[in-house]
């Protein structure tokens, strides 16, 4: 059987991690890199996206490292510059950058709130802008936005909920704007996973567990969760699928820690 991405290009954004282990971004590329797709490993610290690009051609992989912040339009458009110069085309694009932020409208100050939307959404809005060009040029392809199950059931974190629910409605709107082109846009918006973004901020181990019986399959997911659905997205698999948001979080949103 054909590897799922033969021939595929790709690029990550968020393809590094903030501390050692697997995330996200770093899940899908390696994933995405695994399944024959050549990956362009976007991310602010180049030396976290070249930890990426070590584990993809330990494993005999394809990829190369942008280093761009993806909040900014030219280092966007410069990554898709990049791609379509080294490989001559583009396939996919996996937004993943994003940070969090919590509090209430009434305690979360003005700049704090922008910095979250322009970090979490409009980096998105960018690096889709510049990526969807290339991707109609050539025959179509596939977007994969993470949002967050904090945007379906909101908890204390209400700047990261609005921003991850403008996501959501982003996915949707592309999805509708670009499907005569052949592009497909979905949307993950993953549970209480365990990455090196949770675990950098000291984690408890009682709260860790807490995390992990909060679903109803009792287990804890991780980053690599999130990157096999992204994987499921962007294959040929998912052809008949867009505008679509796919929570993985265990069974979360159907129960409660103490259900």
């Amino acid at each position: 059987m054909a590897r799922r991405l033969e021939g595929k290009i790709a690029i990550v954004t968020g393809a590094g991690s903030v501390a050692e282990g697997i995330g996200n971004g770093r899940a899908a590329a390696i994933l995405f890199a695994r399944e024959g797709a050549r990956v362009l490993l976007v991310d602010r610290k180049r030396e976290a996206a070249e930890d990426t690009l070590r584990a993809i051609k330990d494993e005999g992989g394809e990829a190369a490292v942008c280093e761009a912040d993806v909040t900014v339009a030219a280092d966007c458009a410069r990554m898709v510059e990049g791609a379509m110069t080294r490989w001559g085309r583009l396939d996919i694009l996996d937004n993943n950058v994003g940070i969090g932020g919590g509090g209430s409208v009434v305690e979360v100050d003005e700049a704090a709130w922008e910095r979250i939307m322009r970090v979490n959404v409009t980096s998105m809005m960018l690096a889709s802008k510049h990526a969807i060009p290339a991707m109609a040029a050539g025959s179509g392809g596939a977007i994969v936005n993470i949002s967050s199950i904090s945007a379906l059931r909101p908890k204390g974190l209400t700047p990261y909920s609005a921003s991850k629910g403008a996501v959501i409605a982003l996915t949707k709107a592309m999805a509708v704007d670009h499907a005569r082109q052949g592009i497909r846009v979905n949307c993950i918006a993953p549970g209480p996973v365990f990455t090196p973004m949770v675990s950098g901020r000291g984690m408890a181990p009682e709260l860790r567990e807490m995390r992990k019986n909060a679903s109803l399959l009792k287990v804890e997911g991780t980053g690599w969760d999130i990157g096999y659905a992204a994987l499921f997205l962007v294959s040929d698999e998912a052809r008949y699928i867009t505008g679509i948001v796919l929570p993985v979080e265990g069974g979360v949103l159907l129960g409660s820690p103490g259900r």
